[in-house]
């Protein structure tokens, strides 16, 4: 009969060095890690990357984490501090634009993002290019300030402002011709 395991007994059991605490903590987290970075990655293969990445750190920092706040928090943390860090050493990849330069096409109020699903938009955001998407996520998901983004990427806020504005056209663009295609398919 397998013994189950709290995540506090698990933190602590890899806090000592235990493998098996390692082990478990990893397959009872690693689900929910993948999808944290599955937004930031534009496939499957570079989040898995990101993960394990992220995972090596959460083990070398586990002496650092103090019981405050949930773990699982402390861990998220970690993971889109790896997925960014990711693209910050790829910087000539992010086609980053500054807002003099945008357009400013704005998110229109009356958008109902409610009919799509998850998974739909989860690829239409992995398909975004990396700087668009790598500024949603931080903004829409994380809930950065575009002053903090641009302090974590080494951008201007304006640059920010511009990849979410245009992120954001393309996926309302994107969602449209999502949605469209569906109701095409429906008639009939």
């Amino acid at each position: 009969m397998k013994q189950r395991y709290t995540l506090e007994e698990l933190v602590v059991g890899c806090q000592k060095g235990n493998r098996q605490s390692q082990e478990l903590l990893y397959k009872s987290t690693a689900a929910k890690m993948l999808g944290i970075c599955m937004r930031y990655a534009k496939d499957r293969f570079e989040a898995e990357d990101m993960m394990q990445t992220g995972y090596i750190k959460v083990f070398k920092k586990l002496g650092e984490y103090r019981g405050e706040g949930s773990f699982e928090g402390w861990m998220r943390r970690i993971m889109v501090n790896t997925s960014i860090e990711f693209y910050r050493k790829n910087l000539r990849n992010l086609n980053v634009v500054d807002i003099d330069e945008d357009v400013n096409q704005q998110w229109s109020s009356d958008f109902d993002m409610s009919q799509i699903h998850a998974k739909d938009l989860m690829r239409l955001v992995q398909n975004l290019s990396n700087g668009y998407r790598l500024v949603f996520n931080m903004y829409a998901i994380e809930g950065y300030s575009h002053k903090e983004i641009a302090e974590k990427l080494g951008i201007t806020e304006g640059a920010s402002k511009s990849q979410l504005s245009r992120a954001r056209a393309i996926l309302k663009e994107q969602v449209l011709k999502l949605e469209g295609y569906k109701n095409e398919t429906n008639v009939g």
